[in-house]
């Protein structure tokens, strides 16, 4: 009777399949043995009759038991030891006046560049270089406001030449560096509002692509978010040949089936950027979890960063956010409403 009250608990099943995932969830002891351990410990397998599940180490402790010397289920977990030596290189990365090597980090972690590499990636979804990079961009933004000069904040955010910034500096900021540091200033953004079966839709577009669509109830509003965004860009209403590309925006809501093919002109950090590019990889008709996007990024710890990234989306429909939903299926949160969230993945389950 124990044995099969033990294997029909769900908690069984992560025992036997040894899953990391599961790892201070739950504990369980091993009578013939005396031990407690994690779930993905990898010691040899118990028969389930001897097996008692323990809401936590100090529950365990306190029935007798004491804890395996293979998976140290007293000690905090390997993911967590993992996440910890990468938050404090990070820290390293983010202190440190110019980017450090691989060589750097190795030292500073007591490991080799090989495994630092690959923990790095494992933990944040970027590779140290990258997540130096996002951070110096980040670094170059703030400084823009605040310096004196470009060149100034150029220095000041670690870049060692303004040759090397100005190579980088559109896929950074989206404009130059002075207008950039003018908020936008000298910078053309056309935009027009209609009218679409969800309310109001808020199309723009800068030299480089649509920067912006935008679903709202009250046009003014969104005109004003848009001039929030770009407070001293100039703002130009759109032409007749703009008022075509609204109305391709607005075909696509009413009939996802035909598809959206627009240049972007997307402006995020490089972790949003990956996430964006994954949301646009979801097919119409289906849904990914927040989950899921983490995993196809690499960064399957990164669930809450991914839906950070997706309600920073300021595209909608083009990159398609409203695709995600939770791992149960239901809906969450949505910049332009869960109303509209819903009505979207309705239309776009119609057949064709």
């Amino acid at each position: 009777m124990r044995a099969l009250a033990t294997a029909s608990d769900p908690r069984w099943a992560a025992v036997a399949a040894r899953d990391p995932a599961a790892d201070g969830r739950f504990f369980y002891s091993v009578r013939t043995t005396g031990v407690y351990c994690r779930p993905s410990c990898g010691a040899r397998p118990a028969r389930p009759e001897n097996v008692e599940f323990h809401a936590s180490a100090a529950d365990a402790e306190r029935a007798g038991f004491r804890p395996c010397m293979r998976c140290k289920p007293d000690q905090p977990a390997r993911s967590e030891r993992q996440a910890a030596q990468v938050a404090a290189l990070c820290r390293f990365i983010e202190s440190a006046e110019q980017p450090p090597t691989l060589d750097d980090l190795a030292d500073r972690a007591g490991l080799s560049a090989s495994h630092v590499h690959r923990l790095f990636k494992q933990v944040t979804g970027f590779t140290p270089k990258a997540y130096a990079a996002a951070h110096r961009a980040r670094r170059v933004r703030e400084e823009l406001v605040r310096s004196d000069s470009v060149t100034s904040a150029i220095y000041s955010a670690g870049y060692n030449s303004n040759g090397r910034f100005y190579a980088d500096a559109d896929r950074t900021l989206g404009m130059t560096p002075t207008a950039w540091r003018a908020g936008g200033a000298d910078t053309e953004i056309r935009f027009a509002i209609g009218e679409c079966a969800l309310g109001a839709i808020l199309v723009a577009q800068s030299g480089r692509g649509v920067c912006a669509i935008a679903l709202g109830d009250d046009p003014d509003a969104l005109a004003r978010d848009l001039q929030d965004r770009f407070p001293h860009a100039r703002l130009v209403g759109g032409d007749a040949g703009f008022e075509a590309l609204v109305a391709t925006v607005i075909g696509f809501v009413e009939a996802p089936a035909l598809g959206l093919e627009l240049p972007l002109d997307l402006r995020g950090t490089a972790f949003q950027m990956r996430v964006w590019q994954a949301l646009r990889e979801i097919p119409a008709g289906t849904t990914a979890s927040y989950s899921e996007i983490a995993e196809r990024i690499g960064a399957p710890k990164s669930v809450r960063a991914v839906a950070q990234a997706c309600g920073a989306n300021t595209l909608a429909v083009a990159i398609p956010c409203h695709r995600v939903v939770r791992s149960d299926g239901s809906l969450s949160g949505y910049r332009w409403g869960v109303e509209r969230k819903g009505a979207l993945l309705r239309r776009e389950a119609e057949p064709s």
